[in-house]
């Protein structure tokens, strides 16, 4: 079967084309898409975080995911990623720091998947399944703690009473020489060998990365200055002096240590108030004869029970029953779509009013889990951003080595003694400001994600703060975002001479009949709060009222209903497309104007006007009459979210491109549409497409995605920067790199603001230590500072990173 050129989904046998596009799509959007995008520059020129998803596909063999705890650099990405191809039966794989993820292509006859999580759990990473990981094991409070704060405490206690009064000229308490000095010194290497090799750990190893990967890191500048000061103290010691500088190594590593430690926590507080979007995934399915059954036991053909407020388990074709299906989180449309027997039906979506009987389709398979694997692919691909400290580091790490040698070599060359020499060097090294580079990045970083855990948004990738000041695009998703998703009674309209409240009134009392969700729209518009439906078979045995489309089949007599706040209504007769009873005496009929025009009742000029610019809006029209003629007319649809305009406007004003992208019809989309500063609007775009619409939007520059179904988790993923919101659903905030917790659309200007304010500290906090180093690396090649002054200045420089960022980033202007 011929697949749609922009999403690879199944065209159909009518597939839609046009003169000015080459290639054969599914739906009108994709065509849209692709007419408005196709021109853009060479797409393979787009950033590897937008890659093209379909790698897995063309390997002929297996494809697993995993999580991968431990990754926090793309040094980290390098090292995985050629770990895994050392192992036999692996063919490929991408790994992702940004979100932790690896992706495996292997041959199950060389190696399974049961093996691989050991065979990738090197070097301190551990491994488990992407589906269920096991959570983080990050042990960096126990290695601080027990590694820093005590043995580090107990060394530099040591240097406090025994060595520093000695620097300035005092006599020393005991005789460092003898034994006792002897002592004292084995008792200092001992806890700064703990600190350096346990507390340090995480670093070494990222130094140890960044050589195999051959992609210098700040990890490696830090060990450099640990690892020389260290070494150096342990040579001096066996051969007799007393100038050791092990508490240069213990102050480097607990300095940086405990700048990253404080990065981890504000992120941990930050997503900590995301615990409430979890939610257990229920993999048991119903029967149509009722009993309880795996999931994974399900075989093509199987007939299963799908309850109101349930999920479709398996993508397949309605075999028995009629009910409104919710659809909005897979496709992104808003309004639910009746479903009667023969019509096919995705898995995830969910039936809301009356219980249907589903048979599994040929390959059993399920939307949602689709969208899940397409998540997982891009995720797997998305290469994380090299941190700017990192990117510096690839040429001031070699280049401080380089000046540390030759210096070095030219006080030997001069005369000098050895260790004199090595003293030189050492001095660059540790003058070299391992600690404000080091604490540039995280406690910038922490910075931002305070400030912006303050306005209600969960930073969860801090490569935001160095991709969002640069975004050129923003793509905001409708259903849910730019509206609340919810069907609401947004408009009523009533004839000449009537009363607007009688036909809301009247409608009501009929629709409390119904759990279709317009219904329930209407019945809330007009009656609020909770309302007595007027016989409990509505939920369980099909037998629902409908408004606008309902469940179909023939008229059947539910008992009548008493309205606190209204008219009741009794002898409620269910039939297609519509709804009718009696009230006060009169027949009312409720439902779609085809209804009303098969019964040929009189409808005004000014009640179809009302009608059809109901429908161009995008909203369902439903009429409401009695006594031969339609007397009102009700508009429902999902209502647009508060200060949506001044929020385009703002990033219009930032000049930003804003796009609208929404699995509705064009007639839904037409009010942004119109808005000066929406560029443009991408209708009936099914989910498979909007990580493609991303992409070919990314070719012409950065992209962030706001979003809130699963249908956008793909597209959330595949831009550089994903916005979620924190009302969605757990698949969407899992892809994206922050979380709007409040819903407030008005968040996203000003998470633009926090990050356009830490990159800002970012960058002074870089300048401020390249600065330094300009001064102190002459003053150290040239012999005025020894490794002690070089700590106390290095600590010095080190405050100041800490002091300026402290300060609130959060840009107000």
């Amino acid at each position: 079967m011929t697949q749609c050129t922009l999403c690879d989904l199944p065209v159909g046998d009518d597939p839609h084309t046009a003169p000015d596009v080459d290639g054969e799509f599914c739906c009108r959007g994709c065509l849209a898409v692709a007419r408005s995008l196709d021109d853009v520059e060479d797409l393979d020129t787009v950033d590897e975080r937008r890659p093209d998803t379909t790698p897995a596909d063309e390997f002929d063999g297996e494809t697993a995911f995993y999580h991968v705890d431990g990754m926090h650099c793309a040094t980290c990405e390098s090292f995985l990623e050629m770990t895994a191809g050392e192992q036999d039966g692996v063919a490929a794989a991408e790994a992702s720091y940004a979100t932790d993820t690896i992706r495996v292509d292997y041959d199950p006859d060389a190696v399974s998947a049961d093996e691989l999580p050991d065979r990738l759990s090197v070097a301190g990473y551990t491994a488990s399944d992407r589906a269920d990981p096991d959570g983080e094991s990050d042990d960096a409070v126990v290695r601080f703690l027990i590694g820093g704060g005590f043995f580090g405490m107990m060394a530099m206690l040591w240097y406090v009473i025994f060595l520093y009064p000695t620097y300035f000229g005092f006599d020393p308490i005991l005789d460092l020489g003898g034994v006792s000095g002897t002592y004292l010194f084995g008792q200092i290497w001992l806890f700064a060998s703990i600190v350096l090799f346990y507390t340090g750990y995480p670093i070494l190893r990222g130094a140890y990365v960044s050589l195999r990967a051959r992609q210098p890191n700040m990890d490696l500048l830090v060990s450099l200055a640990a690892g020389s000061s260290y070494a150096y103290s342990t040579l001096a010691l066996l051969v007799g002096r007393t100038d050791l500088y092990f508490d240069v190594t213990i102050a480097v590593i607990l300095v940086v240590t405990a700048g990253n430690h404080y990065e981890s926590i504000i992120k941990r507080r930050a997503t900590g108030m995301l615990a409430d979007l979890t939610t257990t995934e229920d993999r048991t399915v119903r029967t149509e004869a009722g009993e309880t059954l795996a999931a994974d036991d399900v075989a093509p053909g199987d007939r299963l029970l799908v309850r109101p407020g349930e999920r479709v388990p398996f993508d397949g074709t309605v075999a028995e029953g009629t009910a409104a299906v919710d659809e909005a989180l897979i496709t992104g449309e808003s309004l639910p779509a009746t479903k009667r027997e023969g019509d096919a039906v995705r898995g995830g979506t969910v039936v809301t009013d009356s219980p249907v009987v589903v048979e599994v389709g040929e390959d059993a398979a399920n939307t949602l889990d689709t969208l899940v694997r397409l998540l997982w692919e891009i995720q797997s691909s998305r290469s994380g951003i090299q941190r700017l400290v990192d990117r510096l580091a690839t040429v001031f790490v070699p280049l401080v080595v380089a000046v540390a040698a030759v210096g070095a070599a030219a006080t030997l060359a001069l005369g000098s003694a050895p260790i004199d020499a090595a003293l030189v060097g050492l001095t660059v090294l540790i003058v070299s400001c391992p600690c404000a580079l080091g604490l540039a990045t995280p406690l910038a970083v922490a910075a931002g994600i305070r400030d912006a855990a303050e306005r209600g948004i969960v930073v969860v990738s801090d490569a935001v703060f160095e991709e969002a000041a640069d975004i050129d695009t923003v793509v905001l998703d409708k259903t849910g975002t730019l509206t609340d998703g919810e069907m609401r009674l947004l408009d009523s309209t009533a004839e000449e001479g009537a009363s607007v409240d009688r036909v809301r009134e009247r409608a009501a009392a009929v629709e409390r009949a119904s759990v279709h969700p317009v219904a329930e729209a209407i019945v809330s518009g007009v009656l609020g709060g909770e309302r007595d439906r007027v016989d409990e078979r509505t939920a369980t045995d099909g037998g629902t009222a409908a408004a606008g489309e309902s469940t179909g089949g023939e008229t059947e007599q539910l008992g009548g209903t008493d309205a606190p706040d209204g008219p009741s209504a009794t002898d409620v007769d269910v039939f297609d497309r519509g709804v009718a009873g009696r009230v006060d005496g009169d027949e009312v009929v409720v439902g779609h104007p085809d209804l009303f025009d098969e019964r040929g009742w009189s409808v005004s000029d000014r009640l179809r006007e009302a009608g059809t610019a109901a429908r161009d809006r995008g909203n369902v029209p439903i009429y409401v009459g009695w006594d031969g003629r339609v007397r009102g007319v009700l508009a429902v649809g999902d209502e647009v979210r508060e200060g949506w305009e001044a929020v385009v406007t703002d990033l219009d004003a930032d000049g930003r491109r804003v796009v609208v992208l929404t699995g509705d019809a064009p007639a839904a989309a037409k009010g942004f549409a119109d808005h000066p500063a929406v560029d443009e609007v991408f209708a009936e775009v099914p989910p498979e497409a909007k990580a493609e619409t991303v992409r070919r939007l990314g070719a012409d520059g950065s992209v962030a995605m706001v979003g809130d179904g699963s249908n956008d988790a793909p597209a959330l993923a595949a831009a550089d920067l994903g916005v979620s919101i924190a009302s969605g659903t757990d698949l969407a905030a899992d892809a994206a790199d922050a979380v709007l917790l409040d819903d407030r659309l008005s968040a996203v200007p000003e998470l633009f603001a926090v990050t356009r304010g830490t990159n800002r500290r970012l960058k002074q906090n870089l300048g401020w230590a390249f600065c330094y180093n300009a001064v102190a690396i002459p003053l150290a090649l040239s012999g005025t500072l020894n490794p002690l002054l070089a700590a106390l200045a290095m600590a010095s420089s080190s405050l100041l990173v800490v002091t300026n960022s402290a300060r609130a980033v959060y840009d107000e202007d």
